[in-house]
């Protein structure tokens, strides 16, 4: 297996606490120079997946493999890992904690040194090296804890809600060294209720609800397998005018915009003809449905058929 087709792979893994479940078969990959986005709801089972490929939780079933071999202990210290919850010493020093790290990885102390510098100053936290991390606003600690999954220049990149707390600034420098590590040929993988931010930055996703993987694609593929939506914006018409159209199997107001879903081969000039009954019609428009749309629709269609 060469360089650019090396992968982590999710084969099947399965983990259960008593009688609940919290994987089952759980299955993806994420290839060399990608960035797969992980998608759910709270509890859906991405932390625990994610802490599985770490080796901090063991599988009751499944197996995790990285370049075709399954993930030893050796391997997992070439992650670069970023939880949700801080992961930081509060009262150790920034440089001395990412030092502390990288050293922990193997580096050596001028190699430490060096990576700690480098990574301050991508971040922007360079002239906060000697505080105490618990000084630090929630948005630098959120950097310098990505500065700590980075400094031992790791081959896989796992990262649980990297952009959360995160001013706007901070969202784009963040989503710029994550492409550059991508473009490198570092897999990353990173979960996130944003989703318009992971619409916009990765290459595939992966849907997860209840455990299970129940979409994964790229954006594209996932919006074309979602259909397609009717924006209708009729000043005139009265709250639920669409609801009983034949054809029409979902509606909502967005901005003074009805969005509606369509069933395959409905007539869209039978639900025109309906907006011009109520008045002026500003907007009648076909469009792909977000992310968001996606993954609200993909959940619920998996909680209905549950």
């Amino acid at each position: 297996m060469n360089a650019s087709d090396r992968r982590l792979e999710v084969d099947r893994v399965s983990k259960r606490y008593g009688d609940t479940v919290a994987l089952r078969e759980m299955t993806f990959d994420v290839r060399s120079g990608e960035i797969f986005g992980f998608v759910g709801s709270n509890g859906a089972g991405k932390t625990t997946t994610m802490r599985i490929v770490l080796g901090v939780l063991a599988a009751d079933a499944g197996e995790v493999r990285w370049d075709g071999e399954q993930v030893t202990l050796r391997t997992r210290s070439r992650i670069g890992y970023m939880p949700e919850e801080r992961g930081l010493y509060p009262r150790m020093r920034v440089g001395e904690q990412l030092e502390y790290l990288a050293r922990l990885h193997g580096l050596s102390a001028a190699e430490a040194a060096r990576a700690t510098r480098e990574w301050t100053e991508r971040l922007g936290v360079a002239a906060r090296i000697g505080d105490e991390v618990q000084k630090l606003s929630l948005g630098n600690q959120q950097r310098v804890q990505l500065a700590a999954a980075l400094v031992h220049d790791p081959v896989i990149l796992v990262l649980d809600e990297p952009f959360s707390g995160l001013d706007p600034v901070a969202v784009d420098v963040m989503s710029e060294v994550l492409r550059d590590k991508a473009a490198a040929g570092v897999p990353v993988i990173f979960s996130s209720h944003q989703l318009d931010l992971v619409e916009r930055l990765c290459d595939r996703v992966g849907i997860v609800r209840s455990g299970a993987m129940v979409a994964c694609g790229s954006v594209d593929e996932l919006r074309t397998g979602g259909g397609e939506l009717l924006v209708v914006e009729a000043p005139g018409a009265a709250s639920g005018w669409a609801a009983e159209l034949p054809g029409v199997t979902s509606h909502r107001v967005e901005g003074g915009r009805t969005v509606l879903e369509l069933a395959p081969g409905a007539d869209d000039q039978a639900v025109l003809a309906a907006a011009l009954a109520t008045g002026p019609v500003r907007e009648f428009a076909r469009r792909r449905p977000s992310l968001t749309e996606l993954f609200r629709h993909v959940v619920s269609e998996q909680e209905d058929a549950s």
